[in-house]
């Protein structure tokens, strides 16, 4: 309501002009018009005191009715912004209030709802139907009833609509009034059936704990714990299935009040199933507000596979597979373990050797030396007793340990050995004699730390072969370090590499599941001009000890590269060439220089150069990474070989830049001829494929190996079953055949 200003003024101007005429009167007719003047003049103030009031309060009125349109524009600018609409009833009398935002919740123009009011249950979604019956219930009852339903808009399109239905009742109990607020909630339904879908549908255990009783739980928790249905866990204390002092720990870390925001900690961990059975797992906690109230959640999984693989791993580092004996890495650290806590003590180093057992291998195969060695160890146990550890250094060595003994009692196991090994072995029905040759070594006279140690027992048990065999010889200054056959070997050796006696065989690695050669690996052999030919286990050791092997390897680095080479430019472009490398090569500072400078050199590129390196390099993990990022920086390719068999981890390996890994012989004999059934190659290739690692599998000598191998997924194999190492003529045969091998 607005009154005009003008009408004011005329007022104003009325009473003014009534005012001078009275005054004129008054004039004229002095007795007339005295009474009248004053009651007159009386009347006018009042009347102009009403009008400035009535004026003030117009004035007033309007202002707080723009306040009051201002107010409203704002309401429908709120409403508009939040996607709700309201529906007011008052049943009394009749009426129907709709604002306008149930046209943009519906998609139909209001008219349509003031046309028919049951317009908002007919485009309910037909399967939320049942929503009404009890939304109506609650209703009669009094009570206001929030209810959730899908709606279908005239595009077809599906929403859904939160509606909060409000009754009022009169003193007679009979609905008066009601009112309703509408909002669109799709954007959070179909977040929230999202996020349930990823929960539910995760294989991964998630849950959310809250008081220290479990408040939820997917479908994979379940399974994981062993529970048949929800209702077995729901609303169970946690600590029935983790153990008090994990629930504690994942408490005290969650909630601490230094913790991030949105920091999450992780956690290994044993879970007790319904069974009993106890399982791995590995977990992730965080607080979340769960219900309005601070709770933990943590998404886990089950790892128990995991760490059985890892502790095969560590197994296979610190044991031999074939015998159960701890193998050389564990031997030397007890080794070094006697001699730092005993270290006023004498101990022994006994280093065994045995006599004609290569003979018994090359005629009557691995399968009868690997049976024969297990003997071996068993025997070995029985002479020692409690006195020492034995262990196996590979191959046919053993070395042993004897604790705080004297000469007499060293003599005395070493003779129990020598009766051990007075009876032939018998396998498959026939007997075999081998027979030990035993060097001893005593510390502190013979050397006060283990390398001294080993190696002089070492120098001794080649004085006991030279004696005949079968026999003990203890360590004595008087061979000068060395036995009269290593220096022998090591003058042969210097003129092996000046006289070029030395020449590389190659032997092709095969694509198991298509046969075509993908690589091969340069071998080495030495054909002495008199002696004839002496294997690489007889003097690679020996060039590594004097330090030959540096000059050694290079040649064969050289050598090897230029024949890829040649074959490139011949046409055969499709595989690496591996090549060994030394602890002692990787200890030259000029290596990195050397391998860069003879690729530029030959023109070869560096992705055709696999340099297979030992397990022992894990031993100075550091420096080894460097010079491993450095090679892989050039482009060459990396490998593991006898993997299993030195001190390789996991959890080095997977920050290495390795490229493959070499399954080493002895595992894969173990597909036929041990219990294990192959469980320990099975292992290796699962855990190289899941860090990505191409495995290849050496010493394959039959076709029931190489079906297990396909079967458990190893992509690459050598070995005789394929073929021997060949001279570089043979092998070009094979490439100029297509590539593939015929078994």
């Amino acid at each position: 309501m607005k009154i005009n200003r003008n009408i004011y003024i005329r007022l104003l101007i009325l009473i003014f002009c009534l005012l001078v005429l009275f005054e004129v009167a008054d004039i004229v007719f002095p007795e007339l018009f005295h009474s009248i003047k004053i009651i007159s003049y009386l009347t006018i103030t009042i009347y102009i005191g009403a009008t400035f009031i009535l004026f003030f309060l117009v004035k007033d009125f309007d202002q707080k009715a723009n306040e009051f349109r201002k107010n409203q524009q704002k309401m429908k600018n709120i409403f508009d912004t939040l996607d709700v609409a309201i529906w007011s009833h008052d049943l009394k009398n009749n009426t129907l209030l709709i604002t306008p935002g149930i046209e943009k919740l519906y998609g139909y123009k209001l008219e349509n709802f003031y046309e028919d009011s049951n317009l908002w249950k007919e485009v309910i979604y037909p399967e939320d139907l049942y929503v009404l019956e009890e939304r109506g219930k609650k209703l009669a009852g009094g009570e206001t009833a929030t209810s959730q339903y899908r709606i279908i808009r005239p595009d077809g399109e599906v929403r859904w609509i939160q509606d909060r239905g409000i009754p009022t009742f009169d003193s007679k109990g009979e609905l008066v009034d009601f009112n309703s607020v509408l909002f669109d909630i799709t954007d959070r339904k179909e977040s929230e059936g999202l996020y349930q879908s990823l929960v539910e549908m995760s294989p991964d255990i998630i849950a959310v704990v809250y008081n220290g009783k479990i408040e939820y739980i997917n479908e994979a928790g379940c399974k994981l714990i062993g529970a048949q249905s929800l209702e077995q866990v729901i609303g169970q204390s946690a600590k029935n299935f983790v153990p008090t002092q994990i629930t504690d720990l994942i408490k005290s870390k969650v909630f601490s009040s230094e913790k991030l925001e949105n920091e999450r900690h992780r956690f290994e961990f044993q879970v007790r199933r319904t069974d009993g059975e106890s399982i791995d797992v590995e977990m992730a906690a965080r607080s979340i507000l769960y219900d309005g109230r601070f709770a933990v959640q943590v998404v886990g999984r089950d790892i128990t596979q995991r760490k059985k693989s890892e502790q095969t791993i560590k197994f296979m580092a610190f044991y031999d597979t074939l015998t159960g004996l701890p193998n050389r890495n564990q031997f030397r650290t007890h080794l070094n373990e006697v001699l730092h806590q005993q270290e006023n003590s004498m101990h022994a180093v006994l280093f065994i050797d045995l006599d004609r057992f290569k003979i018994i291998n090359d005629t009557k195969g691995h399968s009868v030396g690997d049976i024969i060695l297990q003997k071996v160890a068993g025997r070995l146990e029985k002479a020692v007793q409690s006195e020492g550890l034995v262990s196996r250094q590979g191959g046919d060595e053993f070395i042993i340990v004897l604790e705080d003994i004297d000469l007499e009692k060293a003599s005395h196991v070493s003779k129990r050995i020598l009766n051990e090994f007075a009876f032939p072995f018998e396998v498959n029905k026939d007997e075999f004699y081998v027979t030990p040759s035993i060097g001893i070594s005593i510390y502190p006279t013979d050397g006060n730390d283990e390398e001294t140690l080993i190696k002089n027992a070492d120098t001794a048990m080649y004085q006991a072969k030279e004696r005949g065999k079968n026999n003990y010889q203890f360590y004595s200054n008087n061979l000068d370090g060395i036995s009269t056959w290593k220096m022998k070997l090591e003058n042969w050796l210097r003129r092996a590499l000046e006289q070029k006696q030395m020449t590389l065989h190659y032997q092709p690695q095969i694509d198991l599941p298509t046969g075509e050669i993908v690589g091969v690996e340069a071998l080495i052999r030495w054909n002495h001009p008199e002696y004839g030919y002496i294997a690489p286990s007889e003097f690679i050791p020996l060039a590594e000890e004097t330090g030959l092997i540096v000059p050694l390897g290079k040649w064969i680095l050289r050598e090897a590269c230029e024949r890829r080479k040649a074959w490139k430019d011949a046409g055969f472009e499709d595989f690496p060439i591996a090549v060994n490398v030394s602890v002692r090569q990787f200890q030259d500072e000029h290596f990195i220089s050397f391998i860069a400078d003879l690729l530029e050199e030959i023109g070869l590129e560096a992705n055709y150069l696999e340099l297979e390196i030992t397990e022992s390099l894990m031993q100075n993990l550091e420096n080894s990474t460097i010079i491993l990022n450095q090679l892989k920086s050039l482009g060459v390719l990396l490998s593991v070989d006898d993997f299993g068999t030195g001190y390789s981890s996991l959890s080095y390996l997977k920050h290495l830049p390795i490229d493959k890994i070499k399954i080493d012989k002895s595992f894969v004999d173990d597909i036929i001829y041990h219990s294990n059934q192959g469980m320990m190659v099975k292992t290796i290739i699962d855990m190289g494929v899941n860090l990505k690692f191409t495995v290849i599998a050496e010493g394959i000598e039959t076709e029931e190996q190489v079906k297990f191998l396909t079967r458990n997924a190893c992509q690459i194999g050598q070995g005789y079953y394929y073929s021997k190492p060949l001279s570089s003529e043979k092998l070009e045969e094979f490439l100029s055949k297509g590539n593939i091998l015929a078994q």
